[in-house]
């Protein structure tokens, strides 16, 4: 669901000491194959900051006061700097490439410890959580030079935050208490949703019933096995409008559907919009809400 670019973006705006604002200081996608890669959280200078660090492929390691994690595909982790940690590439000539968020805690570190005591300091998070979805696009904006102000910087910083928070609140961060064939349904509708095979199918590879199958995953999850397959594809479908020219016949194709009018009649189902409107409007971060209606 990533795409290929890497990049680091900084942010020094300008000081308003009156204003109430969130301080967002970098956003990157970064690709790392080299054991030079270490931080040390005692010996950086350039805090006070948040770090929020989320592995999408390979793995690096984590160490802390609560011992030494190996951030590996689909999990993050959470540290205030200066502080009593190290990170580092693990070394296993496999790249580690992750996307992270600095920011200042000024204002939302509150919600920031809230958050982390809900999920810890290296929690698992699916790749199409709303804070991942979000962390990504606050990337996107960034390479394409669209925070280009204090105010519009303090919005992300804040958005960002409260998505972390509302998840961590939320029974969506705790899928370790959710039945395995439930887990795997969800994992795999997750990563195979272009070419996603029958409901009878996946029941049938799961070695349960369709119809109980049906009724644990609605009941553990609150949407249908299909409901929840069609919001990870219009996730998907936002990032395509927006970041490529591709037509909406192409777009219904890669996502899986069998027509561009019936992907066009789902989206509108869920987003309110048709894919040509979210297209050509001017809210990129609109489809943060879908796993929250």
């Amino acid at each position: 669901m990533f795409d290929t670019d890497y990049g680091t973006f900084g942010f020094r705006f300008s000081e308003f000491p009156q204003l109430s604002m969130c301080s967002l200081f970098a956003v990157g996608h970064d690709r790392i194959q080299s054991s030079d890669y270490y931080w040390d959280g005692q010996s950086r200078t350039d805090g006070p900051l948040l770090l929020f660090q989320y592995t999408i492929k390979g793995e690096g390691v984590f160490e802390s006061d609560q011992g030494r994690e190996r951030i590996d595909t689909g999990k993050a982790f959470l540290t205030e700097i200066p502080g009593n940690h190290r990170y580092f590439y693990a070394g296993d000539h496999t790249p580690w490439e992750f996307y992270f968020l600095l920011i200042r805690p000024q204002l939302i570190l509150p919600n920031w410890l809230d958050a982390k005591s809900r999920i810890g300091s290296t929690p698992d998070l699916p790749v199409g959580s709303a804070p991942i979805r979000l962390l990504r696009d606050i990337f996107i904006q960034a390479k394409a030079g669209r925070i280009s102000d204090p105010h519009m910087a303090s919005s992300y910083v804040f958005q960002f935050i409260s998505e972390l928070c509302r998840y961590a609140a939320s029974s969506h961060s705790n899928r370790e208490g959710w039945p395995d064939k439930v887990i795997q349904a969800a994992n795999y509708m997750d990563i195979h949703y272009a070419s996603m095979i029958s409901l009878d199918k996946l029941a049938e590879e799961l070695h349960i019933s369709k119809y109980h199958f049906l009724r644990t995953f609605s009941a553990v999850v609150g949407m249908t096995p299909n409901d929840y397959l069609n919001r990870i594809r219009t996730e998907r479908a936002m990032e395509l409008l927006r970041q490529t020219s591709y037509s909406i016949e192409h777009i219904a194709q890669q996502l899986g559907y069998s027509s561009g009018s019936y992907f066009i009649k789902v989206f509108r189902r869920l987003t309110g919009q048709t894919p040509g409107a979210f297209r050509s409007g001017s809210e990129s971060l609109v489809y943060s809400r879908l796993f929250f209606d």
